[in-house]
C-alpha cells in the first residue's frame, strides 16, 4: 500500500536534516551530533531520548554544539575540564572528548597543539570510532602545511613545517593502508617532494604510490611525474645516465598504455627520440673517455653498445664512423650451416653406451 503523501514528505525532510547534520565535519564545526531517527515497530519515525542532563554524554553534546555554532573556545574549555578529571579513567568517551578538544584548537588556529590530541587517539584508541576521524584531521593539517601554511612559533607563522607534514603523511599511510586517506597522503607526499625539487625522493614516492595504488585516481600523474623526475635528474652526457635509461623505458610503457594522455602532455615519440639522443651522447662521452685514458677494449664495447641501442641518433652515426676508422666494425657472422637431422634409432636397437650387446 503506498505511503500517504504527507508521510513521504516528512520522512524526506527528516533524512535531509540528518545528512545535513552529518556533513558538518570541518575543523570549525566538527562532529556536531546529528539528530537521529529510527523506525519503530509501527513504522513510525521516532527520535531516541536526549542525554541525561549533567551526564558526561550531555557534556559532550554541549561541547559539540559549541563547535557547530563556531564557539571553539567554549568547546575547548568544556573538553579541557572533562579530560583533566577523567583522562586516566576507562570511560569510552575519552577519545570523543579529545577529538572535540583537538578540533576546537584547530578551529582557533592552534593546529599543531591539536596534533597532541589526534596523536593520542591514533596511538591509544585505535579501536574507537574516533580513530579514522583523528587520522583524517592529521591529513588535513598536513595538506594545509603542504599548501603553504607555515607552522606557528611563538604566535607567529614563521616555521617551516616540512618535517611535520612529511611525518604526518607517512603516518596516515601506515595507520590506514590502502584506504582513500592513504591514497591522498601518498600522492600529496610525492607532489610535495616534486614541488620542492627533491627529485630522488619524489621519484621514489611516485614509484611507491604506483605500487600501492596501481589503479588509483592519480596513477597517470604519478607515472608522468616519475618519468619527469628521472629526466630532470640527468645532469648531462658526462654524468650518470641511469635516470635517463629508466625514463626511456617507463616512457615507452606510458605511451603504450595511455596514448591520449601521452599526446596531450607531449610525452610521445618525439620525447622518446630526444631521450635517445641524450642517452647516445652519454655513451659517446663514455667511449671518448676510454680512448683518452688508452683503454681501447672498453671504448670498443661502448661504441658497439651505442650503435646497437641508439643507431638512429647523431651519436650513433658518429660511433659507426669511429668503429669503421679503427677497424672495429665487424660484420655479422654468416649463419652456421644446417646439419642434417639425425634419424632416431628404433627402440629395439637403442642401448646405453658401454652396455653389452
Amino acid at each position: 500500500m503506498p505511503e500517504p503523501k504527507g508521510r513521504i514528505e516528512l520522512v524526506t525532510g527528516l533524512l535531509a536534516l540528518t545528512w545535513a547534520g552529518l556533513a558538518v565535519c570541518s575543523p570549525r564545526a566538527t562532529l556536531a551530533q546529528a539528530q537521529q531517527y529510527t523506525l519503530d515497530p509501527n513504522r513510525q519515525w521516532s527520535s531516541p531520548g536526549q542525554p541525561e542532563p549533567g551526564s558526561d554524554a550531555a557534556l559532550l553534546a554541549e561541547a559539540r554544539r559549541h563547535l557547530a555554532e563556531d564557539q571553539p573556545a567554549e568547546a575547548r574549555r568544556i573538553a579541557n575540564q572533562w579530560i583533566n578529571a577523567n583522562e586516566r579513567s576507562i570511560s569510552p568517551l575519552v577519545p570523543a572528548f579529545r577529538l572535540v578538544r583537538g578540533d576546537a584548537m584547530t578551529a582557533m588556529g592552534d593546529e599543531f597543539e591539536a596534533l597532541y590530541d589526534y596523536e593520542a587517539i591514533a596511538t591509544r584508541f585505535r579501536e574507537s570510532e574516533e580513530f579514522p576521524y583523528a587520522v583524517e584531521r592529521e591529513l588535513d593539517i598536513a595538506l594545509r602545511y603542504a599548501g603553504g601554511l607555515n607552522q606557528k612559533i611563538l604566535g607567529m607563522r614563521i616555521g617551516d613545517p616540512e618535517d611535520v607534514l612529511t611525518e604526518l603523511l607517512i603516518r596516515v599511510q601506515e595507520r590506514m593502508p590502502k584506504s582513500q586517506l592513504a591514497e591522498r597522503a601518498a600522492i600529496a607526499l610525492a607532489d610535495f617532494y616534486y614541488d620542492r625539487r627533491k627529485l630522488p625522493m619524489a621519484r621514489d614516492a611516485y614509484d611507491l604510490y604506483l605500487r600501492n595504488f596501481p589503479a588509483g585516481p592519480n596513477r597517470v600523474k604519478a607515472e608522468q611525474r616519475r618519468i619527469q623526475a628521472d629526466i630532470a635528474r640527468f645532469k648531462g652526457p658526462r654524468y650518470n645516465s641511469a635516470p635517463l635509461i629508466n625514463a626511456r623505458v617507463q616512457l615507452n610503457e606510458f605511451v603504450k598504455r595511455y596514448p591520449a594522455e601521452a599526446d596531450a602532455s607531449g610525452m610521445n615519440e618525439a620525447m622518446i627520440a630526444r631521450l635517445d639522443e641524450s642517452a647516445g651522447a652519454s655513451l659517446l662521452e663514455v667511449a671518448n673517455w676510454y680512448l683518452k685514458v688508452g683503454d681501447e677494449p672498453s671504448a670498443r664495447v661502448a661504441l658497439r653498445r651505442l650503435l646497437r641501442d641508439h643507431p638512429r641518433t647523431v651519436a650513433g652515426e658518429r660511433a659507426e664512423t669511429m668503429l669503421r676508422e679503427r677497424g672495429w666494425l665487424q660484420e655479422a657472422p654468416p649463419p652456421a650451416p644446417q646439419q642434417p637431422p639425425v634419424e632416431a634409432q628404433p627402440a629395439s636397437e637403442a642401448r646405453p653406451e658401454g652396455a653389452r650387446p
